[in-house]
């Protein structure tokens, strides 16, 4: 378990609800997430978990209620540095030919002025990141050519260039083959070995469950479980179909 941290947190949410499409997705939420805790979060489908994770990274915006990052609410934040995101299952690509090194390098766009070339250490720190999810070898190769699993590995790899103090990913092992996903717990435990506090919804955490310190189980936009990982699993009932059939129109 990580030691008690009496630093500000790195994550703190208070009374947080969101509203999507005129739905309450998320209502009165209150969390807190103390540096270095590996804190997983779960929940069906349909119960607020993505839409959490969306509006702690700015990309959504509160209705109500406020998110701070180290200590500073999220929409003053400009340290992005500090935050690694791994996003929902998307092509790493996005649309535009790129190779693997550019897609990792540009996750040090918040250290550096756009289509500055890389000093020394940035070049070191896409190697490192690459080395550690196992693309050295594709560094030239187009993300477009990959594999589904390779590309998620790629989008791992950018959120960890930056060296952050805190990763959020979003299932970031969903569709992802084994081999990817004992690849991506160890780019991860080597992260929690460094005190990097991590955040991570997921239907089933696999090779990651032996690194969670705790579970936060959504339902229905509301936290009904915060505490041990592994009594979680008689709140959560998690399986990879699972679905809200009596509230239509809650997102995830």
């Amino acid at each position: 378990m990580t030691p008690p941290n009496t630093a500000e947190p790195a994550v703190q949410v208070a009374d947080l609800s969101v509203d999507l499409g005129g739905r309450l997705v998320l209502r009165g939420v209150d969390l807190q997430i103390r540096r270095g805790e590996v804190v997983a979060v779960l929940g069906t489908n349909g119960s607020g978990k993505s839409t959490l994770i969306r509006t702690i990274v700015g990309l959504l915006p509160a209705a109500r209620g406020e998110v701070n990052l180290f200590g500073t609410p999220v929409r003053r934040f400009r340290q992005w540095n500090r935050i690694g995101y791994v996003p929902q299952r998307i092509t790493a690509a996005g649309g535009v030919p790129a190779t693997v090194a550019e897609v990792v390098s540009s996750g040090l766009l918040s250290k550096r002025r756009l289509f500055r070339p890389l000093k020394t250490a940035e070049r070191a720190a896409v190697d490192e990141a690459l080395e550690i999810v196992d693309m050295a070898g594709q560094r030239k190769d187009g993300v477009a050519e990959l594999s589904g699993g390779q590309q998620q590995r790629v989008l791992i790899a950018r959120a960890l260039v930056s060296d952050p103090e805190l990763l959020i990913l979003d299932e970031p092992t969903a569709g992802v083959d084994l081999a990817s996903q004992g690849i991506f717990a160890g780019a991860i435990r080597e992260r929690v070995a460094r005190g990097t506090t991590v955040v991570m919804v997921s239907h089933d955490l696999g090779p990651m469950d032996a690194l969670i310190d705790r579970s936060i189980v959504l339902r229905r936009g509301r936290i009904v479980y915060d505490g041990a990982p592994h009594a979680s699993q008689t709140h959560a009932h998690v399986h990879p179909h699972g679905s809200i059939q009596d509230e239509p129109g809650w997102l995830s």
